[in-house]
């Protein structure tokens, strides 16, 4: 056999693997329609972790505080802020009865810590129901919160939600952060939905308090600056304790990075994590993240000497349409059409990116949250 059939061979069997992912995707994400199950409001206390937000805060809070939910505390965690942070909270708790503030001081064990300052956060916390986002994030509606809460039931106790990034006119930059955003959604909302849910983003989710302590919180990985979302919910998560929302009153909108440079240290943070997830998660990720690289590299490669190009051409072809049907159903959900037409472009550029990280961070591991 020769090397080109050996690679045409191999090429076939990583678009198969790309197209039973893809088709995966589609039939248990994508083509599913939001569920708006609201419900009587339960106590919630949200959470919110700042470092650094003073502007943030002052644009935000007052937008949560405007929720349409009737029982709700915010719980204000300022993580060692040098800037006016902790003053803008101050303010906030004189003014208002249901906002508690929390001032973590800077503690030479846990320094550059979120998850410890989470930690302090949720046990200042009086109810059980936890829902968690950023300083930085806009809730889509007034209805977010009671959209979020309506999905916790008797079994259900982790709620996994969208948290999307502002759309920003002329910026590339802007389209390839909103683009790996819906890759992420269409992944770990349908892991979640075939039963293997394997991460939630801080942005916009919910878990029971009673489920954080009863499994340690994040003792297992606190040394780990990152992941105090998604390693958590690696660790927790099953079939039977989680839901997905997303409607679209439900999202959050968080300011995207503007600089390139910004942008690859805070995804550097998030994959670094990636190597502690169960091993299942790793495999299946990891093996969806090769297809991919091996799709573009096999792929073009063959076209380039020619080898059976129709047969290519074909494959090419097929994997392209299934995959535009699942993340185009995934974007209109997500209210991000204009992704859709050049997701061949943004692809081609995520990957080859996140390759650069995943090298980068074999040479350096990314140290502190902010």
């Amino acid at each position: 056999m020769t090397i080109p059939s050996m690679l045409c061979y191999a090429f076939v069997a990583v678009v198969s693997i790309q197209i039973a992912y893809y088709l995966s995707f589609l039939f248990f994400f994508s083509l599913k329609r939001a569920e708006t199950r609201l419900k009587k409001h339960i106590p919630i206390s949200l959470i919110i972790c700042a470092k650094n937000e003073s502007e943030n805060l002052k644009k935000n809070i007052p937008l949560i505080l405007n929720q349409n939910y009737s029982n709700f505390e915010i719980v204000l965690v300022n993580d060692s802020s040098y800037d006016d942070t902790l003053e803008v909270m101050k303010r906030f708790d004189a003014q208002y009865d249901n906002i508690k503030l929390v001032d973590v001081k800077t503690n030479e064990a846990f320094w550059g810590n979120k998850k410890y300052a989470l930690t302090l956060g949720i046990k200042a916390s009086k109810h059980d129901f936890l829902v968690f986002t950023d300083a930085d994030c806009t809730p889509n509606s007034e209805q977010w919160l009671a959209q979020i809460s309506s999905h916790f039931s008797n079994d259900k106790s982790i709620v996994l939600g969208y948290g999307a990034y502002a759309k920003k006119k002329f910026s590339v930059l802007n389209k390839l952060i909103r683009f790996e955003t819906v890759m992420t959604a269409l992944q770990y909302f349908s892991y979640a939905k075939m039963g293997e849910p394997y991460m939630g983003v801080g942005r916009n989710m919910a878990y029971r308090k009673a489920l954080f302590f009863n499994n340690r919180g994040f003792n297992n990985h606190m040394s780990i600056k990152s992941g105090d979302d998604d390693l958590f919910i690696n660790e927790v998560a099953n079939a039977s304790n989680t839901s997905v929302c997303f409607t679209k009153e439900s999202f959050t909108i968080s300011e995207p990075k503007t600089r390139f440079k910004d942008w690859i240290h805070q995804k550097r943070r998030h994959i670094s994590t990636a190597s502690l997830y169960k091993l299942k998660h790793k495999f299946l990720l990891s093996l969806f993240y090769l297809s991919t690289l091996l799709f573009w590299v096999l792929g073009s490669y063959i076209l380039l000497i020619g080898f059976a190009w129709p047969w290519i051409v074909s494959l090419i072809g097929l994997r392209f349409i299934i995959q535009w049907l699942s993340f185009g159903f995934t974007a209109k959900k997500f209210e991000e059409t204009d992704l859709i037409i050049l997701m061949p472009v943004l692809e081609f550029f995520l990957i080859t990116t996140q390759l650069s990280i995943f090298i980068a961070n074999l040479i350096s591991k990314p140290k502190h949250w902010k």
